[in-house]
């Protein structure tokens, strides 16, 4: 019974040296392919992706923001920052001085989305996020607010956001139910309400009620205002929106 014990053991120590070493082996695996990121502020993109490149990690040009300190060309800053350790292959962003602001941000309010968008972009400049917003009697499609604003200084970047009006949505209705009325009355209540009448048919005489069964399309001036309305589209209940044509069928 000892020598059992002692051979169960011997093979839980042997297990736990064999987990143990084999931590370690991963442990050393690991770090061993860590490098640490080298300084590329200053430097050139040419010069980063050399520097870079000796410690087996790429580099990526991810913006341009202007800098009073850093010269035009650059690298402005980096992430992750200089002696970070990564593993080999770690992709270093990187941002490029574009230099002092030289350009004046040109003042875009009032004008149309597309031609405000025309004049940035003359100017060497990008539309950043446009957001759009309703305002009631405003014009649709009119710019009303940007970021940086006019003649701003000390922007960080070469972008303009806009703020611009979009149109209001038509009115929205619940189509009444108009069966068994006379269409002349139905016609004034249709305007009343900024809608219309579309195609009038004649029902044939066997249309049951609400049906649209029809002989035929006549202009609505050739009706009675009298003529009863026995099928309607759209139907009621339906959803509907201003300036929409309602279609009638008469007897």
């Amino acid at each position: 019974m000892k020598s059992f014990f002692r051979l169960v053991l011997t093979a839980l120590v042997l297990l736990v040296v064999a987990l143990l070493s084999a931590l370690t082996a991963m442990r050393f695996a690991i770090h061993g392919q860590e490098v640490a990121v080298p300084s590329l502020v200053g430097k050139t993109p040419v010069e980063a992706f050399h520097v870079a490149e000796e410690s087996g990690l790429p580099v990526v040009v991810e913006r341009q923001f202007y800098s009073p300190t850093i010269p035009e060309g650059k690298i402005l800053s980096q992430v992750p920052e200089a002696g970070s350790r990564v593993r080999r292959g770690w992709q270093v962003r990187v941002a490029e001085s574009l230099g002092p602001q030289r350009v004046e941000i040109p003042n875009v309010l009032g004008e149309s989305q597309r031609a405000a968008e025309i004049n940035i972009l003359r100017r060497g400049l990008d539309v950043a996020a446009v957001a759009q917003v309703q305002l009631p009697g405003a014009t649709p499609n009119q710019v009303v607010g940007q970021s940086p604003p006019p003649n701003a200084s000390g922007v960080s970047a070469p972008q303009i956001s806009l703020l611009v009006t979009e149109s209001q949505p038509a009115p929205a209705f619940v189509m009444p139910n108009l069966l068994g009325q006379p269409l002349g009355s139905v016609s004034h209540a249709l305007e009343d309400a900024g809608m219309r009448v579309g195609n009038i048919t004649t029902a044939s005489p066997s249309a049951a009620e609400g049906q649209p069964s029809a002989t035929g399309s006549t202009p609505e001036s050739q009706f009675s205002p009298a003529s009863i309305i026995v099928s309607q589209n759209p139907a009621p209940g339906q959803k509907v929106l201003a300036g929409t044509g309602v279609n009638f069928a008469v007897r």
